[in-house]
């Protein structure tokens, strides 16, 4: 991410530092409600399993709903047009409808309190330390760039130093989190992901009435950029040349599909939540429910960066003092007045600590859970657990301090996080995918897939398209193929080890691959569960009927 134009500078007043300061002390309230509720580990770091559907569905999109994706979506909106649709309707909702149906059975049922702990139960320890580790790390790195975004930005909006917005917001999230462990960062989840949408949908309005509503912006950009910048698919064909750098196979398959479902599947920043829901029928429906605000929120999105594209029709280009990066701060400050331009900045602020405190506390229970207490610390009581839970989760915010700073050496934050996910993440979704479906896929298989996809990724990202061995036009269009190659790599080299090595014991399989029942695989249903927004399949197919039905005015 570039640095934001130094002219953004926002006109806030003391009703605007009002608001921020009572959405503060009421973060804090919230972590100290919280507080009474844990009294185990299980409840610091997957809140007792006992929270309601609702609750887990919107924590699970504000969790992703952080302020790298809100500037960096309306970045990509004011660059490449309505093909930003894609992040969203292709690469969200089918995972998230897959995730819902089809693995949280097997995650929750399995009782594990991380991801890569169903690692252990599918394959081997090996490749349970491996995924913890690189987990961990990842983590770690993503909530730094949460915390470097966000001191970017309160730099040049409202003046405050680099390192105070980074310090000061680190704080609070160690402090609310530390407190009341998954339920304070869920709950305060729910509270940004309201905060967020009151920040975004002034914006939207005031933005396309400024430009005269909807024909005059699809009027404007059809003269400035021509037809294919309001088309989804537009000059995606195979050969073709568009601004995005990717044609619809790589869309689908490095966007769609690998990215999307390594995303979504195996992420335990996403995952964490609905493990935390009361019962397996409202572990299923988390996703699901987040699936459909998810539809809409491309819209609150898309349509600054769209705005900001007419009103500064030379944004992003050599000749503008603006960068794409700078589409939300730019309508903030030119359409906010005082009042809401404080509840714009508290949204915001809000976005990043969802980020931060997504990724935070997922570090402290993959840390806690799956290498101090398997690997070093091993049938302590459960109150030193609970303990060790809260020290690491200060270290953690710590290490996203310093990781904070690092991230600062990299121009681009966007292309950064991608990056990291089709390393870590893509080959994670290969080993899972494949050890849920294939029985016979043996215990050794699991670590040498990590390896191999992770290599693969790294070295087509860092060689061939780094030292131009193949002409790749974008860093986006890298990516989509970073992935595609770490997924086929880590298939190929998981099927042939397999077939070298034992496999794991039919036994020990019951409830861990698709086919097999665990014995205790029956649930009995909550009281009211037959209404149909109950029922996660109903959910589901609607989500993904929606999201198809929303492309139509896109796709021509």
């Amino acid at each position: 991410m570039h640095y934001l134009a130094e002219g953004l500078r926002l006109p806030t007043n003391g009703l605007d530092y009002t608001i921020l300061a009572i959405y503060f002390v009421v973060v804090l309230g919230i972590g100290f409600a919280a507080r009474a509720s844990v009294r185990t580990s299980l409840d610091f770091f997957l809140s007792g399993r006992s929270l309601p559907a609702w609750v887990t569905g919107l924590a699970f999109v504000a969790a992703n709903l952080g302020a790298t994706e809100i500037l960096g979506m309306a970045a990509t909106g004011a660059q490449y047009g309505v093909a930003v649709v894609h992040w969203y309707w292709i690469g969200a909702i089918p995972a998230m409808v897959f995730l819902g149906l089809v693995m949280m059975p097997f995650y929750y049922r399995s009782k594990v309190r991380s991801v890569p702990e169903f690692l252990l139960q599918r394959f081997d320890k090996s490749a349970h330390l491996l995924s913890s580790v690189l987990f961990a790390f990842a983590a770690i790195l993503i909530a730094g760039v949460n915390l470097y975004a966000l001191s970017i930005v309160v730099e040049v909006l409202l003046g405050w130093p680099q390192w105070v917005a980074i310090v000061v917001a680190g704080l609070f999230v160690l402090v609310y989190i530390t407190i009341g462990g998954l339920s304070s960062a869920i709950y305060n989840e729910v509270l940004q992901f309201f905060v967020i949408l009151a920040a975004l949908i002034p914006l939207t309005l005031l933005g396309l009435k400024r430009v005269g509503g909807w024909d005059g912006l699809t009027g404007s950009l059809e003269k400035s950029h021509g037809s294919d910048f309001l088309s989804a698919w537009g000059g995606t064909g195979i050969g073709d040349a568009n601004p995005l750098g990717a044609n619809w196979l790589t869309i689908i398959l490095g966007l769609g599909f690998v990215l999307s479902f390594g995303y979504w599947t195996t992420n335990f920043a996403e995952v964490q939540r609905a493990l935390s829901a009361k019962n397996l029928s409202a572990a299923q429906r988390t996703p699901l429910i987040a699936a459909f605000p998810k539809i809409f929120i491309v819209f609150l999105v898309m349509i600054p960066g769209l705005v900001a594209a007419v009103l500064v029709p030379k944004i992003g280009t050599p000749g503008s003092d603006l960068t794409y990066n700078d589409a939300i701060p730019l309508l903030m400050q030119e359409l906010l007045p005082n009042g809401v331009l404080g509840i714009a900045v508290t949204g915001l602020l809000a976005a990043f600590m969802a980020g931060m405190a997504a990724n935070v506390s997922s570090f402290n229970t993959v840390f806690t859970t799956d290498i101090w207490a398997r690997y070093v610390k091993k049938d302590q009581p459960d109150a030193y657990y609970l303990r060790f839970g809260r020290l690491i989760t200060a270290i953690g915010v710590l290490a996203s301090i310093g990781t904070a700073f690092i991230a600062a050496s990299f121009s681009n934050i966007m292309s950064y996080l991608q990056t990291l996910f089709s390393f870590f993440n893509v080959p994670m979704f290969v080993v899972f995918i494949i050890g849920m479906f294939w029985k016979r896929a043996s215990m050794k298989s699991g670590v040498w897939g990590l390896v191999a996809g992770t290599t693969a990724a790294m070295v087509n990202y860092f060689v061939i398209y780094k030292q131009g061995i193949i002409d790749i036009p974008t860093d986006q269009g890298a990516n989509f193929v970073s992935a595609i190659v770490g997924f086929v790599a880590g298939a190929v080299v998981m099927v042939a080890v397999t077939l070298f090595t034992a496999p794991k014991p039919e036994a020990e399989l019951a409830g861990l691959v698709y086919g097999t029942e665990s014995p205790d695989a029956v649930e009995a249903p909550a009281e009211g569960d037959s209404a149909w927004y109950r029922k996660p399949a109903l959910l589901g197919w609607g989500a993904i009927v929606l999201a198809a039905l929303c492309y139509v005015p896109y796709s021509f």
